[in-house]
């Protein structure tokens, strides 16, 4: 740990509260729009859609400002304040559309911070270690989440799962989001600003556009694989009780706490698209679990998801950091490819599974992730 900047260290303390926050409501938001609400697969489709299409202009814009106008710290904390606020208010919700409403500004502020944060990691990491840094963060933001879901289930498993203990947990979100926004705001450093000509119109380089293409794959492979929203209705449809679901989280986030850090490490050592072919597979692997749609395959295809989740991420933020030069910007466009990918294959998912069934949305992303993992394998390999 010796070559993580202590700027580095507060920004982990601060994504630990603010997904121990997040994670206090992902895994049973899909129940409480399904099950409690009584909205269809097609409603949640929307929703998820809606939460991440909303940031997929402003990612974009984020990083851009952060490189024009070096204005970054604020973003940082603007973004971390509108999430804080947003998760409580879910428990005044009646319906998808306000559902969708504020999960859309929660997402706001997550794409307000997303490039600048990334900006700031990167420019407090250490020389050839930048894998490390993005694994120590990605380390610290799952042990939030981690912390999260083990309370979820602990006051499930408590109180029960009636409407009114599920909106209690929506409340109860505020704390660790403001002091989350506390750390940022008065223990993390702004990055210095560099002085740009204002006049000179901006131009992403060679290099920021070599680095963008490169991604396109990791996108398209977002477009076929689950969202966690359909990871959480496959397992209730499999017959595992609403009270037991966060432990398929925590089995996931426990999984992402264990390797981030050494994730990064083989990826300093060994490269980034190695990491990435090991993420595919570990996709494609859990598609294919939940495929089977046995109890016990579902249970295999969290912590593979996880594995997927984790090893790609910090592929591509260390990828990022070493390859652009425009790095805000690029951190935008990579978040706002996640995002508008994201939002299109969760709404084209839910759409099949409410019209056809669950096994098609299952058979479409499994069919989708192996071509791609096998396309890509063909790529590593072929001009090796």
């Amino acid at each position: 740990m010796k070559h993580i900047d202590k700027n580095v260290v507060m920004l982990g303390w601060v994504s630990f509260f603010t997904d121990m926050a997040s994670a206090m409501i992902t895994p049973i938001l899909p129940i409480f729009v399904v099950v409690v609400l009584h909205e269809g697969m097609d409603k949640l489709g929307i929703i998820v859609a809606v939460a991440t299409f909303v940031s997929y202009a402003l990612r974009l814009l984020s990083g851009y400002i952060s490189d024009r106008y070096g204005i970054v710290k604020p973003l940082v904390v603007g973004g971390y304040a509108l999430s804080a606020l947003s998760k409580p208010l879910l428990g005044l919700t009646h319906g998808y559309k306000s559902i969708a409403a504020l999960r859309a500004l929660e997402r706001f502020g997550k794409g307000l911070r997303s490039a600048p944060k990334d900006l700031m990691l990167s420019t407090y990491s250490q020389k050839n270690a930048s894998g490390r840094t993005f694994g120590f963060h990605k380390t610290m933001d799952i042990a939030g989440e981690l912390s999260g879901i083990l309370i979820l289930f602990g006051v499930l498993w408590y109180f029960g799962q009636s409407e009114t203990v599920i909106r209690a947990i929506f409340y109860a979100t505020l704390l660790p989001g403001i002091i989350g926004v506390v750390i940022v705001l008065f223990f993390v450093e702004d990055i210095p600003r560099v002085q740009t000509n204002l006049k000179e119109k901006f131009l992403l380089t060679q290099k920021d556009r070599r680095s963008i293409a490169s991604l396109l794959f990791y996108f398209f492979f977002l477009f076929f694989m689950f969202s966690d929203a359909f990871f959480t209705m496959q397992a209730e449809k499999m017959g595992i009780a609403v009270a037991f679901i966060p432990l398929l989280f925590a089995l996931s986030a426990g999984v992402q706490t264990a390797t981030s850090y050494w994730f990064g490490v083989l990826i300093d050592r060994y490269g980034a698209e190695r990491m990435l072919l090991f993420a595919y597979g570990c996709g494609t692997i859990a598609q294919g679990l939940l495929y089977w749609q046995h109890p016990f395959a579902t249970w295999a295809a969290f912590a593979f998801f996880g594995l997927f989740t984790v090893a790609s991420l910090n592929a591509n933020r260390a990828f990022i950091s070493r390859s652009a030069d425009n790095r805000g910007s690029v951190y935008g466009v990579f978040y706002a490819g996640v995002a508008l990918f994201g939002a299109l294959g969760a709404y084209v998912s839910g759409l099949i599974w409410a019209h056809f069934g669950m096994q098609s949305a299952l058979l479409f992303s499994l069919a989708g992730t192996t071509v791609l993992t096998l396309l890509f394998m063909g790529k590593r390999y072929g001009s090796a």
